[in-house]
This record gives structure tokens, C-alpha cells and sequence, in this order.
């Protein structure tokens, strides 16, 4: 690596997210660990991670359609009550107004066995879904997400501000996952071309 010019990168400091609440409202699992959806906004997942700002710790939570593994809602703030994670979620229903029962896969963290957000489900006809308490192959994809926005994205530079990590992630999300990186699960195809109806590399340059 040296020899080559490369430099690792490295994890940063780590924030525990994932805190269960008091009075827990319980929820099926209705993912199982299949983490695929026949059509988009059908089958959501999300979760929350943690980056830390010259200010202090900022968080992301995300909305992703297991369609296409397109990241269709996510909304950042320097805390982590519910109004976070309804911010996300109200990103991705004004986006792609899902069906009625759309199911929303996440862990058991206090902001999603809240009654707070158990009623704006009930409200906006989602069917909430928690994997296994610890468990984060149940969330994988949410977890395969922050891993890569982790790596290519927050590790490649200090953060000063909430608006700055805002105003980057913005862009990389919108104008780079969804559209240009290519996703193994997807035959290298991109969110945005999945969602176009191909298939296969191939069919890009028929």
C-alpha cells in the first residue's frame, strides 16, 4: 500500500444508537432476513447512525426502498428523538406515496418502539417491522448502507458543521448513490437504473 500511494481508512470514534425504550410498543418481523421487494415502496427499511461534528454528535436516519436500494427519505439533525426518524419517513411518502401497508423494517431502538412513532404508522397506513433485539444481520441493508456512506463519504474529512455534513450528504446520496454507484445486489445496475425496469449491464448498451 505504501508502494502504491494508498492510505487505509479507518473506523472513527464509536456512539451507541441503538437504546431500547422503557415501555416498548412491539411490533412482528415481517423482513425475516429477506431482504428483497417484488415492486418499489412496497418494503422499506431504516435505521440510524451517528457522525461526529467539530459542534458535536450529528444523526442520519434513513428510508430505503428494498426495491431498488434506493435511499427515497432520510433527514439529519444533531439529535435522536422520533421527530428524526418521521422526518425521514416523511421525506419518502411525499416522494413515492407507497400503498397502504407498505411495511417499514428497523431495529428495536426507543425511537421506533416509541407510541409516537407507532401512531404516525397507524396514521399513514404503514405496517411497522422489528427484527431481534441485537441482531444486525435483521437490519442488514440499513447496516451494508451506513458502512459505505461511513467509508466514502464521512472518514474522507473533518465535519465543522451540521450544515456542512447536511449539505454534502445531500449531494451524495441524491447525486451519487442513487444514480451512479453501482450496487452488487443490483447486477451492478444503480437504484436509478433498476427502478428504469433493466436487469442486466448489458441492457444499457442495447
Amino acid at each position: 500500500m505504501k508502494a502504491a500511494g494508498l492510505q487505509g481508512r479507518h473506523p472513527k470514534a464509536w456512539k451507541r444508537t441503538t437504546i431500547g425504550g422503557d415501555h416498548p410498543v412491539p411490533a412482528p418481523d415481517l423482513i425475516g432476513r429477506d431482504f428483497t421487494a417484488q415492486a418499489p415502496n412496497t418494503r422499506w427499511c431504516g435505521d440510524v447512525t451517528y457522525v461526529k461534528t467539530w459542534n458535536g454528535w450529528a444523526y442520519l436516519a434513513t428510508v430505503i426502498d428494498l426495491h431498488s436500494r434506493a435511499v427515497v427519505g432520510w433527514a439529519i439533525a444533531d439529535h435522536m428523538r422520533t421527530s428524526l426518524i418521521t422526518a425521514a419517513l416523511d421525506m419518502a411518502i411525499s416522494r413515492r406515496h407507497p400503498p397502504a401497508g407498505a411495511i417499514f423494517h428497523s431495529d428495536r431502538g426507543t425511537q421506533y418502539t416509541s407510541s409516537i412513532f407507532d401512531k404516525y404508522c397507524t396514521d399513514n397506513h404503514i405496517r411497522r417491522s422489528l427484527g431481534r433485539t441485537g441482531v444486525c444481520y435483521d437490519n442488514a441493508v440499513s447496516e451494508s448502507f451506513f458502512a459505505t456512506y461511513k467509508k466514502e463519504l464521512i472518514h474522507t474529512r473533518p465535519w465543522p458543521t451540521l450544515t456542512d455534513l447536511t449539505r454534502e450528504s445531500s449531494d451524495w446520496i441524491e447525486n451519487y448513490y442513487n444514480t451512479q454507484r453501482r450496487h452488487s445486489t443490483l447486477e451492478y445496475l444503480t437504484p436509478k437504473e433498476y427502478e428504469l425496469g433493466f436487469r442486466h449491464l448489458s441492457q444499457l448498451a442495447a
